[in-house]
């Protein structure tokens, strides 16, 4: 006999297989949710926790990684799921120094350890041009070029093409129809290279012929096309930095006063800005930081900014004090924040927000987020190349901010010479040249690594693939360009 209401039944029973998919799924999904946020079973204590996540990189790729002694499956680049607290990171590779560090990590966070550099265990200098003498030398940003000057008082520079493993060289001569003076009976002249613009074709060489000075914008692809900057503007410059990543224009400080110049149409602007003793300019964001004096008549001093297309520059800062005390102040823009920094002193103040608007002079759009003392007054003060890092230093000593992980750390360079100003390497190293010495150390201090002697106050750069590190030194007939090799064949 057929069963009462088979289709009812039928209905149930897909009703039931649904709810149990869909419970099923819920159940699958919620689980693989907790599992990506990092939550796993601690069979300890029988409790559910959230962990934390690494993320390893390393340059070059390929290095075995191991936390707290453990060694991980997979070699970098590599993730691996950690409990929350502090762990031992240690990555190695045949050939390369052991590279380690000691990271506290929180629930739920990622941490990025995409920053190792490995350093090889033998460092072997190679040669690769000679010089008799030697006055400058100075990388461009990308690596990709060294301009070299061999002699202080004639402009002929040898454009280094390190782009690739075969360098080629490129004589250069500055026109004497160019710079001021050139065969003036009893003047002595020296010539210096000061920068590179971003594009990496110009640069800015300083010439003191006598008791004056000129600034000469040399292009180093067709050298006809060099300019007289200070002729042709009539200007006693004190300071240019390159306004744009071509060689066109520039922003200077002449008399106190900014100015931008547009060498090509031969115009200068009206001051931008005023009674300033220093400047720098951000390409990125487009943004002058400057020091300047505030009211006549007063010992004020001001720290503000100004931005292309303002009407005039915003006060951030007015210090009253004596005016050793240094003052100084740097700008980034990172993950679409902008931030700035000033120093008077010790002190250490980091702003975040919006840049004030000068319409209604709103010079509290910007709100201090972290603020800290160096050890001495601060002599140094920017932000690492992508922004990340606030890096203050103090002679041997200094100390970085990390604007992500709103994180101190301080440390001191080994050397009983003066140190130097530190630079970048690349956004996460810098170097030191203190006593001859070429050292490469992260942004904290840690992995330091001593690399090759070199000379003092000459060109140093890591070739933009990483694969060599570029110096100068003294050699047994004068002075050698030299590389080490950083990434092994």
């Amino acid at each position: 006999m057929p069963s009462k209401n088979p289709k009812r039944k039928t209905l149930i029973k897909r009703i039931f297989v649904n709810l149990f998919m869909v419970f099923s799924v819920i159940v699958l999904v919620t689980f693989v949710t907790f599992f990506m946020l990092g939550f796993r079973f601690d069979s300890n204590n029988g409790n559910l926790e959230q962990n934390a996540f690494l993320q390893f990189s390393s340059t070059p790729s390929g290095a075995t990684v191991s936390i707290d002694g453990i060694v991980s499956g997979a070699k970098t680049s590599s993730k691996s799921s950690v409990q929350a607290g502090k762990h031992t990171v240690v990555m190695w590779r045949d050939g390369y120094q052991t590279w380690q560090k000691s990271v506290t990590v929180k629930p739920g966070t990622l941490t990025w350890l995409n920053y190792t550099l490995l350093v090889p265990k033998k460092l072997t200098v190679e040669p690769i041009a000679n010089y008799k003498t030697m006055q400058s030398s100075l990388a461009s940003p990308k690596g990709n070029f060294i301009l070299v000057q061999p002699q202080p008082n004639i402009p002929s520079y040898k454009l280094i093409d390190i782009s690739s493993d075969n360098v080629s060289t490129k004589d250069i001569v500055i026109p004497a129809s160019i710079y001021s003076e050139p065969v003036a009976s009893g003047v002595t002249h020296t010539f210096n290279i000061e920068k590179w613009d971003n594009g990496e074709r110009y640069a800015i060489i300083k010439h003191t012929y006598g008791e004056k000075t000129e600034l000469i914008v040399l292009d180093t692809q067709d050298v006809n096309q060099t300019k007289n900057v200070t002729k042709s503007f009539n200007l006693a410059i004190d300071k240019a930095v390159f306004s744009s990543d071509g060689g066109n224009s520039l922003y200077v400080l002449a008399a106190g006063d900014i100015h931008k110049l547009d060498l090509n149409g031969g115009t200068s602007s009206k001051p931008l800005v005023t009674s300033v003793t220093d400047f720098d300019f951000y390409i990125d964001s487009k943004v002058i930081t400057y020091v300047g004096k505030g009211k006549i008549g007063t010992d004020e001093r001001v720290v503000g900014l100004f931005r292309e297309g303002d009407s005039r520059p915003a006060v951030l800062r007015t210090v009253k004090g004596s005016p050793d005390v240094p003052l100084r102040i740097a700008t980034t823009h990172y993950f679409n924040e902008n931030y700035v920094a000033i120093s008077e002193g010790k002190k250490v103040d980091i702003l975040s927000g919006s840049y004030p608007n000068t319409t209604s002079d709103n010079a509290n759009s910007m709100k201090a987020i972290s603020s800290f003392d160096s050890l001495s007054d601060v002599q140094q003060l920017s932000f690492s190349p992508k922004g990340q890092y606030v890096f203050v230093q103090s002679g041997a000593s200094f100390s970085s901010y990390d604007l992500e992980y709103q994180k101190l750390s301080s440390s001191t360079i080994s050397s009983a010479a003066e140190v130097p100003p530190l630079q970048w390497l690349d956004e996460y190293h810098v170097w030191s040249d203190s006593g001859g010495i070429l050292s490469v150390l992260e942004f904290d201090g840690a992995n330091a690594h001593t690399i090759n002697p070199v000379l003092t106050g000459q060109a140093v750069t890591l070739t933009n693939n990483g694969r060599f590190l570029y110096s100068v030194n003294k050699s047994a007939t004068g002075y050698q360009l030299q590389r080490v090799r950083m990434i092994l064949p």
